[in-house]
């Protein structure tokens, strides 16, 4: 039986609700819950966006090409939760590949930002890493964070394909990489909907890597 967010505050029982929970709390994360679907919908209309990032991923980095990751706060969070699935594993036994969160590096994002500034944080780091047929992707639930457009214009000198998974859109990050998923829900819940968004083209990204190698082996 499947049990919908709208039926959530009935089917709570009283004694799994501490009595120093107030109603207006736990109305509160109701109403959080219940305003994760707006981004459930708008990834599952970007499906195909998706799954084609996870094949192209796979073409890319089997070639021996790499990929960057960069973003802000909770955003960079996520960037080195998708470098971690590709360095390590997803959920199956796989060869790693090269990927790099920007801003994990501290010394390097300490003297960069303060010898260049803020701005130019993940700007230089494209120009250090990157090379031609990599992929930079960027999150941003604003799409308006300076450093992560002038990462844009780094990679494009660098001929570095760019992609971004932002808030509501349209906003200026959409509006310059070469392709984006723009997750239309409030800001905290298109960050929930930017990890799914992660998963989701791991899983696409491990299935293709799969199925290359079989037809390698035959």
């Amino acid at each position: 039986m499947t049990t919908h967010l709208t039926d959530i505050q009935s089917d709570i029982r009283p004694n799994l609700v501490p009595d120093t929970v107030q109603e207006d709390s736990r109305r509160l994360v109701l109403d959080h819950l219940r305003a994760v679907t707006p981004a459930l919908e708008s990834l599952a209309l970007n499906a195909g966006t998706l799954a084609g990032w996870g094949v192209e991923m796979a073409d890319r980095l089997l070639a021996g090409r790499r990929l960057l990751a960069a973003g802000n706060g909770g955003s960079a969070a996520e960037a080195q939760h998708l470098t971690a699935e590709l360095v390590g594993r997803f959920d199956g036994e796989r060869e790693p590949f090269s990927a790099i969160s920007l801003h994990a590096e501290s010394s390097a994002v300490t003297a960069i930002a303060n010898d260049y500034g803020f701005d130019h944080l993940y700007a230089r780091q494209v120009s250090a890493h990157g090379r031609a047929g990599d992929i930079l992707v960027l999150l941003s639930t604003s799409g308006r964070s300076p450093n992560l457009l002038r990462a844009v214009e780094a990679a494009r000198s660098a001929g570095i394909t760019t992609w971004a998974l932002t808030g509501a859109g349209p906003n200026p990050l959409t509006e310059c990489v070469d392709d984006f998923v723009a997750v239309d829900a409030q800001s905290a819940n298109a960050q929930e909907g930017h990890l799914i968004a992660l998963h989701a083209i791991c899983r696409a990204f491990d299935a293709e890597v799969h199925r290359r190698r079989r037809e390698e082996q035959r």
